[in-house]
């Protein structure tokens, strides 16, 4: 049997979440230390104490894999009902926790090692940066954007173009601090830090947008 057989039979079996993990576990360290070209799915297999076609029988390809440890992330800190917003709920209280959860993100260690890694590598390797972006900041502004539509539907809010105001939100809570962490020049703030810079973010954002 070839290998690419071997592939394709393997994906109509049943797949393992544990091995599902222990390969993104091992990608993400990787694509943190080897950048993305520097990886290969050996590479993650031999990391993740797997098969090769254990890798392909979940990922189909690098690109797949990388874009899905990233989405992972995300979805860990900043899974996608965080964005839903019902009749009932406060849309003060949705946003300072969506605040909160994207500068926990943000602000971890992983978070810090992949953004300078992709300042660093970005000009020999553009399809990494395009492959985060769509698989991190865009699907968080995206959840936003989504949001910022129902709360007006809802009356909650006054939002003419939610993708400006979702890009208007996150670029509050960064700000220059955020900058100042990437390049060594602050440290990483606490809980209590984060929790005060998020309500003040929402203040303002609610003085523009609120009714």
């Amino acid at each position: 049997m070839s290998e690419q057989t071997a592939v394709t039979a393997s994906r109509g079996r049943p797949k393992d979440p544990a091995k599902r993990r222990a390969i993104l576990d091992a990608a993400k360290e990787l694509f943190l230390t080897q950048g993305f070209a520097g990886t290969s799915m050996d590479a993650v297999a031999a990391e993740a104490g797997v098969s090769k076609l254990t890798v392909y029988s979940h990922f189909s390809d690098k690109e797949t894999l990388f874009t899905a440890a990233i989405e992972a992330k995300c979805e860990n800190q900043m899974p996608l009902p965080m964005f839903a917003l019902g009749e009932g709920d406060k849309v003060a209280e949705v946003l300072k926790r969506i605040g909160v959860a994207f500068l926990t993100m943000i602000d971890s260690e992983d978070s810090i090692r992949l953004l300078r890694l992709l300042c660093a590598v970005a000009p020999r390797e553009p399809q990494m940066a395009r492959l985060f972006f769509g698989a991190g900041p865009q699907r968080t502004l995206g959840g936003m954007e989504q949001l910022l539509r129902r709360a007006a539907e809802l009356g909650m809010l006054r939002v003419e173009d939610p993708p400006v105001a979702a890009e208007q939100f996150f670029g509050m809570l960064m700000g220059c601090r955020h900058m100042r962490v990437l390049i060594g020049d602050s440290e990483v703030p606490g809980e209590g830090e984060i929790r005060t810079r998020a309500e003040l973010v929402v203040q303002s954002f609610l003085r523009a947008y609120g009714k």
